[in-house]
């Protein structure tokens, strides 16, 4: 056994342990007959470095296969990264462009070689981090959704969609992202509130048709003045009786005159601007469902913009050559199409402006009403995105998202917390066609090829294409598959579907998947859909949804707040284990996780604390538990710590059961520092005999175990240097909570725990000088209190600083009472404290304590306050109103004490 230093280092610690665990396979031990466990991790971007909501989903997922691995299971964490489409491209052409070199310098295959050479260098960056977080991955067996097997997988997904009548082509609106020149997820959109405006716009009536008020013009309002080069109608409420009578008529474009209808839809809505919406389906997610609803077909829609979004000529050839190659926006100081059609509409007098009054009440006209508009931008590329019209492959969600809907109606997954599946249901109920295809060069290329006249042939291999297309000339889809495509595979295709496999028939589906609830749609649903229609059921068993982490005053993190939470500085300052242990304690189902680094600093002094009571039993000649089971005890001390032992098993057990991460942190938690550090440690100090050197051996072999999940490093190191041990504490075994229970001597130290508490709190409250003994008067003490006496005097001497122990009543004057179950403990002050002196002092700081309660108890009933002060502003009130009473109750005690 070797002597513990006195300084717990986490960094030296850590670094050797992982090495160590990684190098001898320890975590994919070789278990063929035990029951299987098995986790896929969220594959990150291939680009990407650890964040904070990175270390909270891994640590939660480390937690769950170190225990399971720990209980004997078979447990298998896939890990692997993610090829990050766009991410990677981007990363790729910005070392390009500075070197003065830009992708279409290259041919497809050699910018996709470049890609490559960049994974091979700079792609494991976050791989490394996910190591020093603690990861116990099974990183000989590492995926990436590029390689040849998963690539295999991913191309015959595709075409047996196609083959099932699941995936197609269509002309459809897309999140179309200029910057990168391809369609974009949902996901990859951030909508930023932006200043924009209304602008209103005469629209002629054709025909001579006029309104109810004798109008022969519509005024429309819109946002977006450079669209109206592409609309095809003007729709108005079917109730609103301003346009009723011109619904089903024409109407002229201003600029271009091209005829089209009025058209009733309830998109328009009355309240809003004019009531009147100019209508463009080939450049508005809305207007493309009201154009769908008039009867436009996608392919007669017009689109008015190129892959750039600059002016193009549309389909009916009416958009005057002026407008042509503009840019939709203003950019470098050239004006757009948005400032040209403003200008042109202003020329020919119909733009109706915007009148306010300035500060003398005179009226001031303006081109447009400032408003603020929610704005669509590319997470990355920071550019506007462009609803647009164009030909994408499609796979038919609906159909897809009818089985996995089916299994969580009967349990075949599990969703927690429940509160999500409403959620769920709501989305996968409404779900719209998921356009799987980028206009990428990185990526897994689509397996489709076209003949001369855009017939689409779909093949796992070109020549099987060629082979549908006879003598037909082919070429192939240039376009890529969507990230979350590949990554819906996951749970089956990393254990090496198409190919059937032991390995696959063992570990699909999964038991478990941790994710935040922010990819519920984009990845957890999608895999449900792609593994119940190629496996049959459902890609895992359960499916835990957690929150995020935000700061410390609830507001979510970004750049530009300036709130960013590093874990790795977290790391490197704390040490992993502590900031593993705070993300555990702290993650409560069903709620986002606050950022508190002084919580991560206490869980490093817990941490330490622990260290210190494994240096105090070696000193005291304590060393490894020969034993899995619980010594055989007399003493009720060590009676009670080993029925505290198995309730603290029991605990963790049944909380992760349930998945309740912060119910069973705060198990060991409270296990280790109070019963275990604060008060076995004090009840067997100065009495260490055999028996009880055995029992604190055992006990302290089973909070390493139990703590292990949470805090691997220390556990570890602590499990080889408090003994000699035949194997590495991370494939040890799971205590049996089987030891009989000895209530008699929980109830029995419990009450000595009480007593002692209560008696130092009666002295710090008192100003009882620490170093002072008292005698103590016991009072209406029944038999099992004087046999608990009996037993337990000595420590109760020590741990309370009693003088003597006495029964009978008190002599006059002041002293201290303490109720404990039926007896009272009394604690003659006389000549010990000025009492006067001390009534005095309690009087004041209670009226004090009380009047700061009421204060804010006043503040926190006034509902101004409740309604209009900021929420950290009423949560920090209701904080202190509390403590103040606690305190105002523990001086009225203390007062009451001293009779």
């Amino acid at each position: 056994m070797t002597e513990l230093p006195k300084i717990f280092d986490p960094a030296e610690i850590e670094s050797r342990w992982y090495a160590h665990w990684e190098s001898n396979g320890l975590f994919r031990p070789e278990r063929p007959d035990a029951t299987p466990f098995t986790i896929v991790n969220p594959p990150p971007n291939v680009t990407g470095s650890l964040h904070i909501g990175h270390a909270l989903d891994n640590t939660l997922q480390d937690i769950v296969i170190r225990y399971e691995r720990l209980r004997g299971k078979d447990a298998l964490w896939v890990v692997g990264t993610d090829h990050a489409g766009i991410a990677t491209q981007m990363v790729v052409e910005r070392q390009l462009n500075a070197k003065q070199q830009k992708r279409t310098d290259f041919t497809r295959d050699e910018f996709v070689a470049k890609v490559w050479e960049w994974k091979a260098e700079s792609g494991g960056t976050i791989t490394s981090q996910l190591r020093r977080l603690g990861c116990s991955m099974d990183w000989a067996n590492e995926r990436f959704t590029m390689d040849e097997g998963f690539s295999k997988a991913v191309v015959k997904t595709f075409v047996e969609l196609h083959k099932r009548d699941l995936l197609y082509r269509d002309k459809r609106l897309v999140n179309w992202d200029p910057h990168f020149r391809s369609a974009i997820s949902d996901l990859e959109v951030e909508t930023v509130e932006t200043k924009g405006g209304f602008w209103r716009f005469r629209y002629p009536l054709a025909d001579g048709v006029t309104l109810a008020d004798g109008s022969d013009h519509i005024v429309v309002a819109t946002t977006r003045p450079e669209t109206m080069l592409a609309d095809m109608a003007i729709a108005v409420h079917p109730d609103d009786e301003r346009y009723n009578a011109v619904i089903g008529k024409e109407i002229l474009q201003p600029i271009t005159g091209r005829r089209f209808k009025i058209v009733a839809d309830e998109h328009a809505d009355p309240a809003l601007g004019t009531g009147a919406v100019k209508i463009t389906p080939g450049h508005d997610f809305n207007d493309f469902d009201v154009g769908k609803r008039a009867g436009f077909k996608a392919g007669d829609m017009l689109n008015m913009f190129d892959a750039d979004a600059n002016v193009v000529q549309t389909a009916d050839g009416l958009i005057p050559d002026r407008f042509l190659g503009l840019h939709r926006f203003k950019r470098d100081g050239v004006d757009g199409a948005r400032e040209a059609v403003v200008a042109e509409m202003k020329a020919l007098g119909l733009l109706v402006p915007h009148v306010t009054k300035d500060k003398e009440g005179e009226p001031v006209e303006a081109d447009f009403e400032p408003r603020t508009i929610q704005t669509p931008f590319g997470d990355r590329s920071n550019v506007v995105i462009e609803p647009w019209l164009t030909d994408q492959w499609y796979v038919d969600a609906e159909k897809l998202a009818v089985a996995p809907m089916q299994a969580v109606r009967d349990g075949a997954i599990e969703i927690v917390p429940k509160t999500w599946e409403k959620t769920f249901f709501n989305w996968m109920e409404n779900i719209q066609p998921w356009c799987v295809s980028r206009q990428l060069w990185w990526g897994h290329q689509i397996p489709a090829w076209f003949d001369e006249d855009g017939n689409s042939y779909v093949a796992e291999s070109e020549a099987e294409a060629q082979a549908l297309a006879g003598n037909k000339v082919l070429t192939r889809d240039p376009d890529v598959l969507d990230t979350w495509f590949s990554s819906a595979l996951w749970p089956f295709g990393t254990l090496g579907w198409p190919e059937q496999s032991d390995k696959l028939s063992r570990h699909y589906p999964n038991d478990l998947l941790i994710s935040g609830f922010d990819i519920l749609f984009f990845w957890d649903a999608r895999m449900a859909m792609q593994g119940m229609e190629f496996m049959g059921e459902a890609p895992w068993k359960k499916l835990y949804l957690h929150g995020l982490v935000r700061a410390a005053d609830g507001q979510k993190m970004s750049k530009s707040k300036g709130n960013v939470v590093d874990p790795l500085g977290l790391i490197d300052k704390f040490g992993a284990d502590a900031l593993r242990f705070f993300m555990a304690a702290m993650e409560s189902q069903g709620r986002d996780v606050k950022m508190d680094e002084k919580r991560v600093e206490g869980y490093r002094n817990f941490a330490t604390k622990l260290w210190n009571a494994a240096r105090f039993l070696q000193s005291n000649g304590v060393t490894a538990s020969t034993s899995h089971e619980a010594p055989a005890a007399a003493l009720p001390v060590n009676r009670w710590i080993i029925a505290e032992t198995v309730a603290t098993v029991q605990a963790i057990d049944t909380a992760m059961t349930e998945l309740r991460f912060d119910a069973a942190a705060n198990a060991i938690y409270h296990f280790v520092w109070d019963q275990f550090c604060d008060w076995y440690i004090e009840l067997t100090k100065g009495a260490m005999d055999d028996e009880t050197r055995a029992v604190a051996g055992w006990a302290f072999d089973q909070i390493l175990v139990m703590l292990h999940p949470f805090m691997p490093f220390i556990t570890e190191e602590l499990w080889h240097l408090t003994g000699a041990r035949p194997n590495e504490l991370i494939v040890a075994q799971w205590p049996q909570a089987l030891a009989a229970v000895d209530s008699e001597a929980q109830a029995e130290i419990d009450w000595l725990i009480r007593l002692v508490s209560a008696m130092r709190t009666a002295r710090t409250e008192l100003n009882v000088p620490p170093g002072a003994k008292l005698p103590v008067i016991v009072r209406d003490a029944s038999e099992e209190t004087h046999r608990r006496l009996d037993r337990q005097g000595v420590a109760l001497a020590r741990l309370g600083r009693v003088e003597s122990l006495t029964f009978g009543e008190p002599p006059a004057g002041g002293a201290a009472q303490i109720v404990v179950d039926e007896a009272t403990f009394i604690l003659p002050l006389v000549g010990v404290i000025d009492i006067a002196a001390e009534k005095t002092r309690l009087a004041k700081a209670l009226a004090a304590a009380e009047k700061e309660r009421d204060s804010l108890g006043g503040r926190l009933s006034n509902p101004s306050f409740v309604e209009k002060a900021k929420p950290e502003a009423v949560a920090k009130a209701r904080e202190d109103h509390a403590e103040k009473a606690a305190e105002a109750e523990r001086l009225k005690a203390a007062l009451e004490r001293l009779g």
